[in-house]
């Protein structure tokens, strides 16, 4: 079996989505491929043929040094014509969402989301993957065996690819393919803390149970001690006390990470939906009947306001 990643970079650096597809091809077995495009792709190839990547496609291109999902898939499109794989993975970041969902229709294949597991029974790939707001988990293959199968892989989920084989191929691309309707003309980094909520370990979130807005830099000091991002719920950025950037949950974005502090907040199946699968979750709430207390593998009972800040000084004297 042949398995392409599709690595993704920004602001200069590849993402650890690019390290973790790594690892879950290698847990498939069998050649590996993975691709990088970027204005100068030779230094990021390089980094990628270190850490495993196995044959490490490099397509540099001014037009490559911003995200334009239009010229990316048309420049993958001809790299899986001429490498043809079996299996396409690219990482389930808004990004790569679009891209490999671009990809699959624009070639005629077939598709999966957010996995969460990938395995090989006899000769086809089994994915698994959250359905019901997380609820059920479905194992889905593809009936069609011609043409590549792709998937996107949830983070977090496989851990980072530190070393191994890989050598680099500097790939050249027909010109037609870095045009555009399209023009990126900037991008910009999010505001409101330096941890993406995609790439984070450590993600504290809030509710509407911290009673007002000028509360949220409690929560943005426990996600400071520890390392981590800070999150939202919906009710607080309709209310507008947060960034939409931070929201989690169903019209938010899925995160995965080691652990997940949900402060004051309820447990609505819609904000469950982006959260579910973290490695650890600690509610802090003061209703004990919360639903939130049903997913938690830890659960505080009390005022969020005075727990908080006691969790911050214990965390931060306990990591200095």
């Amino acid at each position: 079996m042949k398995v392409f990643t599709i690595a993704m970079h920004k602001d200069g650096k590849l993402t650890s989505a690019s390290f973790e597809l790594i690892s879950t091809a290698k847990s498939i077995g069998g050649e590996l491929i993975t691709a990088v495009l970027s204005d100068n792709a030779e230094p990021l190839a390089n980094e990628l043929a270190s850490r495993g990547g196995g044959k490490v496609l490099a397509v540099s291109h001014e037009s490559l040094k911003l995200f334009n999902d239009e010229i990316y898939a048309k420049v993958l499109s001809r790299l899986l014509t001429k490498w043809s794989p079996d299996v396409v993975l690219g990482p389930a970041s808004v990004y790569g969402k679009s891209l490999v969902a671009r990809l699959a229709a624009k070639n005629g294949y077939a598709m999966a989301s957010d996995a969460t597991g990938l395995r090989i029974d006899g000769d086809q790939l089994v994915v698994t993957r959250p359905t019901y707001g997380g609820s059920v988990l479905s194992d889905v293959v593809v009936n069609d065996s011609c043409g590549p199968y792709f998937v996107t892989v949830r983070g977090k989920v496989f851990s980072e690819s530190k070393d191994g084989a890989g050598e680099v191929v500097n790939e050249t691309v027909e010109a037609d393919a870095f045009e555009s309707k399209m023009t990126v003309k900037e991008s910009r980094v999010e505001s409101g803390g330096t941890v993406s909520l995609n790439e984070a370990d450590v993600i504290v979130s809030a509710g509407r149970g911290i009673k007002n807005q000028d509360n949220l830099q409690f929560i943005a000091d426990l996600a400071k001690a520890l390392g981590g991002a800070q999150g939202a719920s919906r009710a607080i950025v309709d209310a507008e006390w947060a960034p939409y950037s931070q929201q989690v949950g169903q019209t938010g974005k899925t995160v995965n990470p080691k652990l997940y502090i949900a402060v004051g907040i309820s447990g609505a199946i819609q904000h469950l939906v982006g959260m579910i699968s973290s490695g650890t979750i600690v509610a802090v709430n003061k209703d004990k009947d919360a639903p939130i207390f049903n997913i938690a593998n830890y659960g505080i009972v009390g005022d969020a306001m005075e727990i908080v800040p006691a969790l911050t000084n214990k965390f931060k004297a306990e990591l200095s």
